[in-house]
């Protein structure tokens, strides 16, 4: 399995018999999974999106929108249950208003999933605990 560090950006190579939960990253020696949501850039989202073999799970929000607000908490406990499955990411639409725009974001939170480069889910409105993870378990 190959998956983006998200401390550095470094290609990692995973073998199947090594536990991913327990990765460190090649270069920087950070473990490849945190348990927690990773805020990225446009950047960092391109480069996990091209080169990471793991689904990825992204919260499109802002700040000033409080249902984003509401449903950041369960988003990160969500981080905790489904990592190393998926990664889970949180995109700020208004620092990276590139990125919302390509994906055409319309209403903030937008939870959409990426498996293989390409978006497989897409749902709009805060979700709570369960309903993220089960929207999360049928599409990763």
């Amino acid at each position: 399995m190959q998956l983006v560090c998200p401390h550095c950006a470094a290609l990692n190579r995973i073998a199947d018999n090594k536990p991913a939960s327990q990765a460190s990253c090649g270069k920087c020696h950070e473990p490849l999974f945190t348990a927690s949501a990773l805020p990225v850039s446009l950047a960092m989202f391109d480069r996990m999106l091209e080169k990471s073999d793991l689904p990825m799970v992204v919260d499109f929000w802002a700040e000033w929108c409080g249902p984003c607000k509401m449903m950041a908490p369960v988003f990160e406990q969500a981080a905790q249950l489904v990592e190393p499955r998926a990664r889970l990411l949180k995109v700020d639409t208004e620092a990276e208003q590139a990125l919302a725009a390509r994906y055409q974001i319309r209403s903030i939170p937008t939870l959409m999933i990426f498996s293989a480069g390409r978006e497989t889910a897409r749902v709009s409105g805060a979700l709570d605990k369960n309903s993220l993870l089960n929207w999360i378990n049928q599409n990763i």
